[in-house]
């Protein structure tokens, strides 16, 4: 049974030990899942037992972040942790959106209370150590019992199709590495692929560490030496193949070498903040079920993303050729998953590994901490 913890004294205000308990409850959280490590969100803990969530999200400067779905995805995870965290105190959250926040800012009031029915969540003690696996993984094929429990992770309001085998395998390889040269043709991505990566770094607050990108020690020096400048990325892209060995490196092999590549899809057609805001939570719960089975997962969301721009006939390039291209990768994407195509709101690949040995951390939570209203 957790601890049960006393959050507001006689008058009504936080108390001293509530206040270290959501302080504790949010130093964990924070370790949820977000593109490219963005953290779209901060803190506000407020005079009674509860907390604001300010979220935003990247769309404006980050061509990943399609109609803010991504950073939506990010924050229903964060959501989730916080509730699972909250578990370990024998505390009830409850989570609502206020709905007159703009869609680029979307905020949620979470309230506390004392519940001896909540018992600890099993998942909190994997929250610190999931991570993103981007190098190989061992081909061994799922177990019919780590599917089943995989697949109870969603909930009932969610599907996973799972793409095994040697020749899906192979099928989803080719569409990352296709779709990887989309990633470094684009002017639009280069941009971002400049903020987010810290090179020299096999750990980061708020980025990519260069270890981390599944690369070897040659390639990462000349991706870093290239990527000073535009113009040096399309001299080699044009005339040197430079898109060759980083799209084999960090997307073909390690599609191959993994158990099975992973859709999952909502049983409804997802639309709005709210309905990516749930599937990030079951997002969370599919990774963290993989960490506790000891299998090692990695996004692979960029086919969804620029399908989903051409679907919606949003531009995302002023650049032609790019458009054509991803044109073709799209058609791919929806022969790759199917009739799930509409539904999807999650791929990546996943297989029983070794942790990752260099990862993003996480900003201080006294840093995502907006106002202090003590």
């Amino acid at each position: 049974m957790p601890p049960q913890v006393i959050l507001t004294n006689e008058e009504g205000f936080l108390s001293m030990e509530g206040r270290i308990t959501i302080e504790r409850i949010l130093d964990i959280a924070r370790w949820a899942p977000s593109g490219d490590n963005t953290q779209p969100w901060r803190f506000e803990i407020v005079d009674s037992d509860s907390v604001i969530v300010h979220g935003f999200d990247t769309r404006k400067d980050c061509v990943y972040d399609l109609q803010g779905r991504a950073s939506q995805l990010s924050i229903g995870a964060l959501l989730e942790t916080i509730a699972i965290a909250a578990s370990t105190y024998g505390l009830r959250v409850e989570t609502r959106r206020r709905c007159d926040a703009p869609d680029v800012q979307p905020t949620f009031d979470i309230k506390f209370s004392s519940d001896i029915e909540i018992m600890e969540d099993p998942l909190v003690r994997f929250i610190t150590e999931r991570s993103v696996q981007r190098r190989r993984l061992r081909v061994r094929p799922l177990t019919l019992t780590e599917k089943q429990v995989l697949e109870a992770s969603v909930g009932v309001h969610y599907q996973v199709k799972w793409l095994e085998g040697w020749a899906n395998r192979f099928r989803a390889a080719r569409l990352m590495f296709r779709n990887a040269k989309l990633r470094m043709i684009m002017p639009e991505a280069y941009q971002v692929h400049r903020r987010v990566i810290e090179w020299n770094a096999s750990y980061s607050e708020d980025r990519i560490p260069q270890a981390a990108l599944g690369v070897s020690a040659p390639t990462a020096w000349l991706m870093r030496w290239v990527m000073r400048s535009w113009a040096r990325v399309e001299f080699f892209n044009t005339y040197l193949a430079g898109t060759l060995i980083p799209r084999l490196e960090m997307d073909f092999v390690p599609s191959l070498a993994c158990a099975a590549h992973v859709v999952i899809a909502a049983r409804k057609t997802p639309e709005t903040i709210d309905d990516y805001i749930l599937a990030g939570r079951s997002v969370q719960r599919f990774w963290l079920t993989a960490t506790k089975l000891g299998l090692r997962h990695q996004p692979e969301m960029t086919p969804l993303i620029f399908a989903g721009y051409l679907k919606a006939d949003i531009a995302f390039t002023k650049n032609e050729n790019v458009k054509l291209f991803a044109a073709s990768t799209a058609a791919d994407t929806f022969e790759l998953i199917g009739d799930d195509m509409a539904r999807a709101v999650w791929i990546g690949r996943i297989g029983e590994g070794p942790a990752a040995k260099a990862r993003s951390r996480r900003l201080s939570l006294e840093t995502l901490l907006v106002s202090d209203r003590r």
